[in-house]
């Protein structure tokens, strides 16, 4: 590794090699490269090869339009399985192919990395597919797939790494185990799965499963839902599965995975231990699949050789409100920075913000109160605004009042499919005219739904003001204006046995 230049060493700001320097393809870097570069300056854009060659590439959204692509494969078969109350007759059994399904998966993605790297290519936007490591406050070394080496200097730097899926510690995880990412390039049919993790991707992936055929599929969950979520709304969803057949394991921890039979796919054994940890259950599978969170990109990049400042417990770059690591001129963004959640979405906002304040003038900061989001299960969860459990810490529970409803869809309503699964809520501060907190959907394209709440929120919805809003007849948004159910009423009646 050569030497690198000292602070006091750089030329001036107009003789660096570039303007901005960004480390990192995904959602967040291409955006901050893209407005920067709009704004006159000379960008540089580093993103490190893929162990897959397809996962992370600069198309910046490659699992996130990979989750909606399987989510949807999900989605018909159940269409196909309700067709017939509609009138369809299917002259054969229908058949899915796995190998077909990841095939054009994995062409998608390809043509929205082509597309995109030729939009950084009109942007005049310098891209280079390779590692980067900073050799010193203004310097990057990249490395490309063939070991070459060459030295970029810029004024500044943008840290966009991004994250990648948490292996455990646990005796044969990383031999016979996989992730959700790497469920999109399976070459042949998981089998009987076992999907571990306490996240919403564990859900996502275990609905699909069950959706395009699996009917062995089991979920290993703690015993408590994780604290970024609405738990009663989770917990309905995870009721919906069950009643479908999706099976679940509470409170079981996984401890050792181990190979029975080499094949596609083959066998393996899971030796989990039981709330309580008397006795150790095990399990056979053909695949077992890891959803146990999201580890950032951060190792690697040199950041502690020039100062920046980690969490040491997360490995996230510590910043203040500005995007601003430790050091002055290097930022971080989107799913490596400390406190942020993975969300494509917020990233490129970010992104966008970030170079608008450091070279258009502008002081705007990413609003982060009411980000939407949303989990591609095939009964699709989204939601705005706060969950009922931090409302409650924040303003106290008394003061929060949640107004809630059962609905069904009308193209639910032919072939009957179960009148309770689909759910909305409000969660409103009653001291403060009772303005809306949190909206949370759980049914049919929730998130399609719920990104106009995003800006009524934003603007100060109250309840009475939802309440005015002209439902349109006779969609599932309807639900949502007239909530007239409260959770106290429904928790009373409960208890008084009359519900």
């Amino acid at each position: 590794m050569s030497k690198g230049l000292t602070e006091s060493d750089h030329p001036d700001a107009g003789e660096y090699d570039y303007n901005l320097l960004i480390i990192g393809g995904g959602s967040a870097g291409v955006a901050v490269a893209k407005e920067a570069s709009s704004l006159g300056q000379r960008v540089l854009l580093l993103d490190a090869p893929s162990p897959h060659g397809n996962t992370r590439n600069v198309s910046g959204c490659g699992v996130s339009v990979l989750k909606k692509l399987m989510q949807q494969a999900a989605l018909l078969g159940q269409s196909l399985k309700d067709s017939a109350a509609y009138g369809w007759k299917l002259q054969q059994p229908v058949a899915h192919s796995w190998s077909e399904l990841t095939d054009a998966l994995q062409q998608r993605v390809k043509e929205l990395s082509f597309d995109r790297r030729q939009e950084l290519r009109r942007h005049g936007i310098t891209f280079l597919h390779a590692h980067a490591e900073l050799l010193d406050p203004h310097t990057v070394q990249a490395t490309d797939t063939k070991g070459e080496q060459a030295s970029h200097t810029a004024e500044t730097i943008v840290i966009a790494t991004g994250d990648e899926p948490h292996y455990p510690d646990i005796p044969g995880v990383r031999e016979h185990c996989i992730t959700c990412d790497d469920l999109f390039f399976l070459p042949h049919s998981p089998g009987r799965t076992l999907v571990v993790g306490d996240t919403g991707e564990a859900l996502e992936v275990a609905g699909w499963l069950f959706g395009l055929g699996m009917k062995e599929v089991v979920v290993m969950r703690p015993s408590h839902p994780p604290e970024d979520s609405d738990h009663k709304v989770l917990r309905k969803l995870e009721s919906h599965m069950y009643v479908q057949g999706v099976k679940f394991t509470y409170g079981y921890t996984l401890t050792k995975v181990e190979q029975m039979e080499v094949g596609s796919p083959g066998k393996l054994r899971t030796t989990a231990s039981p709330p309580g940890g008397i006795l150790a259950d095990e399990g056979e599978y053909n695949t077992v699949i890891l959803a146990m969170g999201r580890d950032a990109c951060t190792q690697g990049l040199g950041l502690e050789r020039v100062g920046v400042k980690l969490n040491q417990s997360t490995g996230k770059i510590i910043v203040n409100d500005e995007d601003q690591s430790s050091v002055s001129h290097i930022y971080a963004i989107g799913a490596v920075q400390e406190g942020q959640q993975p969300h494509a979405g917020l990233s490129m906002q970010a992104g966008r913000l970030l170079a608008q304040r450091l070279y258009g003038g502008k002081h705007t900061k990413c609003e982060r109160s009411s980000v939407p989001t949303v989990l591609f299960t095939t009964m699709e969860y989204a939601a705005c605004g706060l969950t009922e459990e931090t409302a409650g810490q924040r303003f106290g529970h008394s003061n929060i009042e949640i107004f809630h409803e059962h609905y069904w869809p009308q193209e639910w309503s032919l072939p009957r499919r179960n009148k309770n699964s689909c759910y909305a809520k409000v969660i409103c501060h009653i001291p403060d005219n009772h303005r809306v907190l949190g909206v949370h959907v759980l049914g049919p394209s929730a998130g399609e739904l719920i990104q106009g709440f995003v800006t009524a929120l934003s603007g100060g919805l109250t309840k009475e003001q939802l309440d005015a809003t002209v439902g349109l007849h006779p969609v599932s948004a309807e639900v949502l204006t007239n909530l007239t159910h409260t959770q106290r009423e429904t928790e009373a009646m409960l208890v008084q046995g009359n519900c």
